[in-house]
């Protein structure tokens, strides 16, 4: 058939091609180990790129090949992040804050050739390097040592100094090859909650799409004039795609490092005069907290938008960023399975002019699906109508959904067999199509055959002015089956009894809803990417009604 487009393919390399002709000017900064502040331009990055590219097929990377990276978000990951996929190879980012032994399950599954590794993370290698025997080469990425931070031992005389590699390839030799858009360009693995980390292929196609999604104005509104500050670590889900997305529309990038404490993130933002920026909630309560010490001191005017994403977002929180200290929060949801964007909540047009407090309602759903995203919710095997009251467990399918996972073979239960992608989230979806998240399944709690909400109970404690933090889970009652407990975490010098938090509650839910149980802590435990660990406390307290 003749008169069609073009046959261009979505890749990665189509996107340094950009950014190279387009925006060489943009600036590209990022905090070192010893806390500096260093600065340069995509022009630098992307000459470094081609060096990358150049010295790693020079040391017998083929496309296909998994190049792994063991590093903080920096401008050296930023140049893994292009350099990797540009000659066909994958990009595969491991979770620093696994254990080793979970470390060492992800690289032999992968069966990584190559390892980047930043130098002050050479001791947790070590740790796992002799049951990895697919690691050929390493690269140490250097870090300052003012700090304290290890050097490679002299005596490993087969580390490669990623410095002198660099200057060693000529970014003129760099060639394109030919790479199809359907080729995996990026891979992670999922936290491994509920048994093996799985991993995740991402093709070329599917990151320039996911890319492209982003940066709709009913999305994240990116644009070349923005500064990113991608909190969610660059080992997570490719920090949420923003590295691709920044290069593809030209915005300047900022990588926090190892520091991602709310006075460290906030004073990077002040600092890099940064626009966008996106992380965990727990990020932005600590930082919440920090700006609620000294109201009105830290110049937040360039900073138009706080992307939240991991878990819920308690309506108090975005009220205090808007109201408080006049900052936008935007809530999104999303997965390792789906690149990992899939719905984003901005306020609809019906919306525009309603009072604050109708909006805020509005605001802390998780949202309405990217363009190209399909959303339906699903119990007892039919699907559920859209009335924001029946309960469902989300399934989507989209061109950057997974639709299977890396080396398992035949059927997953993950997966539908007409195709969609089981999340696992139990939502309601509204009749304008806005998903609202009421908890992820394993953490539902199911009191005398009754559903109840862990998700509800935790936005409404932490809407008490003295809760810093709140988990809730479901413990093991003789008589109920399950009945919810709560962990709380008070602000620096409040004052909370359990009963006082229970008053707080009881207005809000049915009585049969409020937790029988309030417990304190100093800190509730974190997985790996800073969500709830509700694994931990539902272990720690499970006895805790047996004598009911």
């Amino acid at each position: 058939m003749h008169g069609l487009m073009m046959d261009y393919p979505l890749t990665i390399p189509a996107i340094v091609r950009r950014a190279q002709s387009l925006y060489g000017h943009r600036p590209v900064s990022g905090r070192r180990q010893d806390r500096r502040i260093t600065r340069t331009s995509y022009a630098v990055v992307l000459d470094r790129v081609k060096r990358l590219s150049v010295a790693l097929a020079r040391l017998g990377v083929r496309p296909g090949d998994r190049v792994a990276t063991l590093a903080w978000a920096s401008q050296e990951h930023l140049e893994a992040y292009l350099a990797i996929p540009s000659i066909g190879a994958v990009l595969h980012t491991l979770n620093l804050r696994l254990h080793p032994d979970d470390l060492t399950y992800i690289v032999n599954d992968a069966r990584d050739r190559v390892l980047l590794v930043d130098e002050c993370l050479v001791p947790l290698f070590e740790k796992f390097r002799a049951q990895t025997p697919s690691i050929e080469h390493v690269i140490v990425i250097p870090t300052s040592v003012e700090s304290g931070e290890t050097t490679p031992d002299q005596a490993s005389r087969d580390y490669i100094d990623y410095e002198s590699l660099l200057a060693s390839a000529d970014p003129q030799a760099f060639t394109e090859m030919p790479i199809d858009e359907n080729d995996a360009a990026a891979m992670c693995y999922t936290s491994g909650t509920t048994g093996r980390p799985k991993g995740v292929l991402y093709s070329h196609r599917a990151i320039v799409l996911h890319s492209f999604s982003q940066g709709l104005v009913d999305a994240l509104a990116i644009r070349e004039s923005d500064v990113l500050l991608p909190i969610v670590p660059m080992f997570h889900v490719n920090a949420w795609g923003l590295p691709f997305t920044g290069v593809m529309f030209g915005c300047g990038q900022v990588f926090p490092g190892a520091y991602l404490d709310g006075a460290s993130v906030l004073d990077l933002i002040v600092r890099e005069r940064v626009t966008l920026t996106a992380g965990v909630p727990t990020v932005w309560l600590s930082m919440l907290q920090e700006l609620d010490k000294e109201p009105g001191r830290h110049d937040l005017s360039a900073l138009r938008t706080i992307a939240i994403g991991g878990s819920a977002v308690p309506p108090s929180m975005l009220s205090a960023y808007q109201q408080r200290h006049h900052v936008r929060v935007v809530h999104a949801w999303g997965m390792t399975e789906l690149t990992p964007l899939g719905t984003v909540c901005n306020c609809p047009a019906s919306l525009e002019h309603a009072p604050f407090e109708e909006q805020l309602r509005y605001r802390a759903r998780q949202g309405k699906p990217l363009p190209f995203v399909e959303t339906r919710a699903v119990a007892d095997g039919s699907e559920v109508p859209w009335d924001g009251q029946t309960m469902g467990e989300l399934e989507v399918r989209g061109p950057w959904v997974a639709r299977q996972y890396y080396n398992v073979d035949g059927p997953d239960q993950r997966f539908s067999d007409d195709g969609w992608f089981r999340t696992g989230d139990v939502v309601m979806i509204h009749p304008d199509g806005c998903v609202e998240l009421t908890d992820r399944a394993k953490d539902l709690v199911k009191s005398g055959g009754e559903w109840i909400s862990s998700v509800a109970l935790e936005n409404a404690l932490m809407a008490h002015p003295s809760v810093a933090e709140a988990a809730v889970v479901a413990v093991p009652h003789p008589k109920w089956d399950e009945r919810p407990l709560a962990v709380v975490v008070l602000r620096k010098d409040a004052v909370a009894t359990a009963g006082e938090l229970r008053e707080f509650l009881a207005p809000q839910f049915a009585k049969w809803w409020l937790p029988d149980q309030i417990e304190f802590a100093d800190e509730i435990p974190r997985t790996s990417v800073g969500k709830f660990k509700k694994s931990v406390l539902r272990d720690q307290f499970k006895d805790a009604y047996q004598n009911a």
